[in-house]
């Protein structure tokens, strides 16, 4: 049973484990109190991952291991946040009953290639291809003597393939993309796959429709499901600026642009509905989330409210 089946999002299950990790350590001010409680609040989704991690660190404390003991008696310091961040996680994997590669609470450990959350890392392949993958992304990679095959077990790659005469494929959960020379970027979504094609082309074949694939040209971009694909439409042009470290916005909805600069920031990020609507335009570095914050009280009528590290509100201006 994964955290979706339990009625939890794995990045709802991530903060839950971040809530826990802040509370424990030494002693809670009210602020801090204040802002886990509107958190736990905002959503039954918060309290159902809450109880569930709660209970994981129940068993933890259980636990006669010297890894255990060790962390949850020691003093607070980053090793131990780490550390116990760590316990948690493999606590959720074992009371689920299933192996790691099955996990979605946290990116999959047994990757033969991951990102952690918030950084992006890039690898060449040993085809000559460069594989970028975004903040909190996985890929297993296996290639042999007729064929090279990428699985993405979550988040986003970007791909610049090398010519080779062995076919190339990507798997994602809802199915499978051919790539032809060029650069493609295939990011997983909660049901279906997004793909845009740079340069280059792909066929694109959901999983009932193996047979009957879309040619995705250059500039072009769809998501699909198990079943179907929408209608492919103009690839954004500043979709691959990740891959640099910078969030490019071009007339876009605040309330999207803060989802998705939140991908690259622990905790949570409230967006006031109030606001949402506005557009924001420019070039932000993904690397300083905190100045991209900044940055928008220069651009358009808002203040930031920080309860804590991990709880900020975008807000209209006073």
């Amino acid at each position: 049973m994964n955290a979706a089946s339990r009625g939890f999002s794995s990045h709802v299950a991530e903060q839950a484990v971040h809530w826990l990790v802040e509370l424990q350590e030494g002693a809670t001010d009210s602020q801090r109190q204040q802002a886990w409680q509107r958190w736990l609040e905002a959503d039954a989704e918060h309290r159902r991952a809450w109880e569930h991690i709660q209970q994981i660190n129940l068993r933890l404390r259980g636990v006669p291991g010297p890894l255990a003991h060790a962390t949850l008696k020691a003093p607070p310091s980053a090793a131990r946040r780490r550390a116990l961040k760590a316990l948690l996680v493999l606590g959720v994997a074992s009371a689920t009953g299933l192996g790691l590669r099955q996990q979605q609470v946290l990116p999959p450990l047994l990757a033969d290639y991951r990102s952690p959350f918030g950084e992006r890392r890039q690898m060449p392949l040993d085809d000559g291809s460069q594989l970028h993958l975004n903040t909190a992304s996985a890929v297993d990679v296996h290639f042999d003597g007729q064929r090279r095959l990428i699985h993405l077990l979550e988040g986003q790659l970007l791909l610049s393939v090398a010519p080779d005469p062995r076919p190339l494929y990507i798997t994602t959960a809802q199915g499978v993309i051919r790539p032809q020379q060029g650069r493609i970027d295939v990011r997983q979504l909660a049901g279906q796959t997004q793909v845009a094609v740079f340069e280059g082309a792909a066929n694109v074949s959901p999983q009932a429709l193996r047979g009957y694939p879309l040619v995705l040209q250059r500039g072009r971009q769809t998501r699909f499901s198990h079943q179907q694909w929408s209608p492919p439409v103009v690839t954004d042009a500043n979709g691959g600026a990740w891959i640099d470290g910078m969030l490019v916005a071009a007339s876009m909805r605040l309330g999207d642009f803060i989802e998705e600069m939140s991908r690259y920031r622990r905790g949570h990020v409230q967006c006031d509905p109030r606001v949402a609507d506005l557009r924001i335009s420019g070039s932000y570095p993904l690397d300083d989330t905190d100045r991209i914050l900044d940055l928008l009280t220069v651009a358009l009528p808002l203040q930031i409210t920080r309860r804590t590290r991990y709880w900020v509100s975008v807000e209209a201006r006073v």
